[in-house]
């Protein structure tokens, strides 16, 4: 996802070292050690199949290339002490999204589980049964944005213990069934559950918290004049980055911030005062960077 646009940013030189904290399917890694024969990249991802992707990078690339199977919340776990650039590729993979049994997509059926490590943390079809009516508005409301979050949430709870929550497809026709009619006509062709979908991915993988302690993690691993690259696809993931962009350049982070100078530490530059977005040429052959949007910081 906008491999020529990290590219520039990140602006890979001969003997710099990059952090790569969402390995999936090693794209972003790939074109930065084959920038230079003396680049060295690391890279992180919490789901086992990407540690058996890996494993062809490091065949290839040899020392170069390390890889550790973490969670990029556990960044200040790594040995090595910084980095010249670090990159951020938020949001569920490619290889994940289209593997039916990892139930992130309803456009396979399978098992609702949805979670980027599936070795540890409840399954989504687990979080619909069992989850307090709280949490289920979180999701539905505040994460997946969805406008008829009461209908959705109580058909979620008026169905537990029926089958129809663990299922992707059904319980996607389901809720399309129960929303207006205005909704099964949206641009881009987009399904009515999606939104029901999205906040239950961000609820179970507790995405939002993650970012916020990765990004404070991440500039302290950066070295100085490096560069913090992030990615988002998500309107909640990108105000995060935004703000935590703003406080880490002296700037109030949203309006109601009424801090004085004085209490602010600029330790930061914005280098994109507006996110870059995908060219008009990979929207085209890849409908999901639409919704993308590249943001970059330089440590001072």
């Amino acid at each position: 996802m906008l491999l020529p646009e990290v590219l520039e940013v990140l602006a890979p030189q001969p003997g710099q070292n990059f952090l790569d904290c969402t390995f999936g399917g090693g794209g972003h890694t790939k074109k930065l050690l084959q920038a230079h024969q003396s680049i060295n990249v690391t890279a992180l991802d919490c789901d086992p199949e990407a540690g058996l992707r890996a494993k062809l990078l490091h065949n290839r690339f040899g020392q170069r290339f390390q890889f550790h199977d973490l969670n990029f919340t556990q960044i200040d776990q790594i040995p090595h002490p910084s980095f010249d650039g670090i990159l951020f590729d938020i949001g569920v993979s490619s290889f994940q999204f289209d593997t039916p049994e990892r139930g992130f997509s309803f456009r396979y059926e399978s098992f609702i589980d949805m979670r980027m490590n599936p070795r540890e943390g409840i399954t989504a079809a687990e979080f619909l049964e069992k989850a307090p009516f709280e949490s289920l508005v979180q999701a539905i409301r505040d994460y997946g944005e969805e406008r008829y979050w009461k209908r959705v949430v109580r058909f979620i709870i008026e169905h537990r213990d029926t089958g129809i929550l663990q299922n992707t497809r059904l319980f996607a026709e389901y809720i399309a069934a129960i929303l207006p009619r205005s909704t099964q006509k949206t641009t881009h062709n987009i399904h009515p559950a999606t939104q029901t979908f999205q906040g239950l991915r961000i609820a179970v993988n507790k995405e939002l918290e993650s970012l916020e302690q990765a990004l404070s993690k991440a500039i302290q691993k950066l070295a100085v004049n490096g560069t913090l690259a992030v990615i988002s696809f998500h309107s909640l993931e990108d105000r995060i980055i935004k703000r935590f962009f703003r406080r880490m350049a002296g700037q109030p982070e949203h309006r109601a911030d009424n801090r004085s100078q004085m209490e602010r530490s600029r330790q930061a530059e914005i280098l994109t005062p507006k996110p870059i977005e995908a060219s008009q040429e990979e929207r085209q052959f890849n409908p999901r960077s639409r919704s993308a949007k590249l943001r970059v910081l330089r440590k001072l």
